[in-house]
């Protein structure tokens, strides 16, 4: 515990410097230095350990919020989702934070020859497109039982073109909130769309993007877990998560959001549509 609340005061006293500031470098050496290298698997380990300089090298940090991560204890962290570069970005905000993250992904990439083995070594949660999405649902609920932080990005995808506002969301991660009693950590992130854009095929790597993270603290649900687990409480749910994830957002584009969210259907097919990972 000593190496994680050591890690931690480093990560989070950049939250003093103002808002927009890049991480220094001693700082993320640091961080790189003391993140977790236990419960990684090792595959997924050296993934993280390969691509962490990396994403120092092409871009900026502006890591915030990190004290509403828990120290322990399941959780989950609703995302609102940008670029196929998200992932690598959230893994390395919570390693910031002193936990180890798990993420859902397509059960295709399961399959794959350099995705595949981290994701099977990392613990992760494969997500069947063409199914109803219940036995991710059931292995996500299992991994916030044990104590994992699940990462979720509510909407399910993202849209190639848009104004990077959140879209209409599912509401697997209102029925994982209101079945676990876990808190959900609402996250607005910025930038990872400048650094790789939906449609583009190659980073951009000048000049070098930001990439702005900010957790707030936990969504207010206990009203909803005294009711029944229905429609009505689910949408309810959804909605405040959605809201919050968009006030995070707001702050960081330091912009008002619009009057009205997006009404457009989201591109998954099951609740638990996971991020688009490359």
């Amino acid at each position: 515990m000593a190496r994680q609340d050591r890690l931690r005061r480093i990560s989070q006293s950049h939250d003093r410097r103002r808002p927009g500031r890049s991480i220094r470098l001693w700082r993320k050496l640091a961080i790189w230095v003391l993140y977790p290298r236990t419960d990684r698997g090792f595959w997924y380990g050296f993934a993280i350990d390969l691509l962490w300089p990396v994403l120092m090298a092409v871009a900026r940090w502006d890591f915030r919020g990190g004290e509403q991560v828990p120290t322990r204890g399941g959780a989950l962290l609703a995302v609102n989702h940008l670029s196929h570069v998200d992932p690598i970005v959230l893994v390395s905000y919570v390693l910031a934070n002193g936990r180890v993250p798990r993420f859902l992904a397509m059960k295709e990439l399961w399959g794959k020859t350099v995705v595949g083995a981290p994701l099977r070594g990392g613990r992760h949660i494969p997500v069947d497109r063409k199914a109803s999405g219940i036995e991710a649902y059931r292995a996500a609920v299992e991994a916030v039982q044990r104590g994992e932080i699940v990462v979720v990005y509510p909407e399910g995808g993202f849209a190639e073109h848009s104004d990077g506002w959140p879209r209409a969301a599912r509401t697997g991660v209102a029925r994982m909130a209101l079945e676990t009693g876990a808190p959900v950590i609402p996250v607005g992130q910025w930038g990872s769309n400048h650094l790789l854009p939906p449609t583009a095929t190659r980073p951009t790597l000048f000049p070098r993007p930001t990439l702005r993270v900010l957790a707030g603290p936990p969504v207010a649900l206990d009203d909803l877990r005294e009711c029944r687990i229905g429609r009505k409480a689910l949408q309810e749910a959804t909605d405040r998560i959605m809201g919050r994830i968009t006030e995070q957002l707001a702050v960081l584009r330091g912009e008002e959001p619009p009057a009205r969210p997006d009404e457009q259907e989201p591109a998954a097919t099951a609740d638990l549509q996971p991020p688009a990972v490359s």
